[in-house]
């Protein structure tokens, strides 16, 4: 038996002798070659169809014979700038997840974080998914500074800090970290205000809280995060303008239409809906780990503290458990 597949050998023979040979001439010498992977000629033929793009060929075999290919811009049209997404998919090991968001160090809330930690040790998560917002960048912000929020070095320490004692907590686990909205402020600040250093690395987050140190994993805000068939998202790119619904689960659910789970809105609900075809698409919000009643709303909060856990299957099915904190204990 040859240690090519068909595809390969079909590959090579073409090579071999040219695209001059017909194909079912070539079909006959390849089945004379190795009538041990052939069961006959015109098995041969397909193969060689399947490389040169012939009518009746599987269709999910990819073209790659270099005389075949399809020029990639025919028509000379002008270069383009759009960017292509793609999904970041946590391995497949990383099955039982502590998601975590929104908290704001240094404005977290010590009782809630410890309640969040103390479930991850007890339920043994390999993985710990920061969702988003994890420092508050305050003095970095558009709106209205408030001097006496604490400074950007303290905020930077403060984070810093808090990594090294979530690595030391869970040595052996997969730390990932999701940009949210407060992350991206330090990177806007410096492309506004000192653009002379924005592409010095040693003022990014990476360098600045020296994340290779403590294995954290940094994703951009704008990547879309599948752990198996659940969609992760901090939530800002959703919840756009005044959009801010009473369920913030149902209202991911109106602009994904798809399984997702987010944070942002710092508060918890889920919302499940029934397609024509009987598939469930399952919605969920996180609550936060921060501080209920800041500055912005002193008075009026509906902000909850709580996290996630989330289980995934080897067939990417997933579980999800939201829960909130509520005077120290679990609901």
């Amino acid at each position: 038996m040859s240690k090519f597949t068909k595809v390969d050998l079909a590959r090579k023979y073409r090579d071999k002798y040219g695209m001059e040979m017909p194909t079912l001439k070539l079909a006959r010498i390849m089945y004379n070659e190795n009538n041990l992977t052939f069961k006959d000629v015109e098995n041969a033929r397909e193969s060689l169809r399947a490389i040169e793009g012939k009518k009746g060929i599987n269709k999910n075999i990819k073209i790659t014979h270099p005389s075949l290919e399809r020029p990639k811009n025919p028509y000379n049209l002008p270069d383009s700038h759009q960017e292509k997404r793609a999904a970041f998919k946590l391995p497949a090991a990383c099955n039982n997840i502590l998601l975590i968001s929104d908290l704001h160090i240094p404005y977290h809330d010590i009782d809630a974080i410890t309640i969040a930690l103390d479930y991850g040790k007890k339920e043994k998560v390999n993985t710990i998914f920061i969702n988003g917002d994890l420092i508050d960048n305050a003095q970095v912000s558009r709106f209205e500074k408030d001097p006496s929020k604490r400074s950007v070095k303290q905020e930077f320490d403060a984070t810093k800090s808090f990594l090294v004692s979530l690595r030391k907590a869970f040595p052996k686990a997969s730390i990932y970290w999701l940009k949210g909205n407060h992350c991206v402020r330090w990177e806007k600040f410096l492309e506004q205000k000192v653009h002379e250093i924005w592409d010095d690395p040693y003022f990014h987050l990476e360098e600045r809280l020296r994340l290779n140190e403590q294995g954290v994993k940094l994703l951009d805000d704008k990547v879309l995060v599948k752990a198996g068939k659940l969609s992760i998202t901090h939530g800002h790119h959703i919840f756009k303008g005044i959009f801010v619904p009473v369920s913030p689960a149902r209202g991911a659910f109106l602009r994904a239409k798809q399984s997702v789970i987010v944070g942002h809105l710092h508060r918890s609900s889920h919302h499940p809906e029934t397609t024509l075809d009987g598939k469930v698409i399952s919605c969920w919000s996180t609550a936060c780990l921060c501080e209920l009643r800041p500055n912005y709303s002193p008075l009026v909060s509906n902000s909850q503290h709580g996290f996630a856990h989330i289980l995934i299957e080897p067939n990417g099915d997933y579980t999800v458990k939201n829960y909130q904190i509520i005077n120290g204990k679990l609901h």
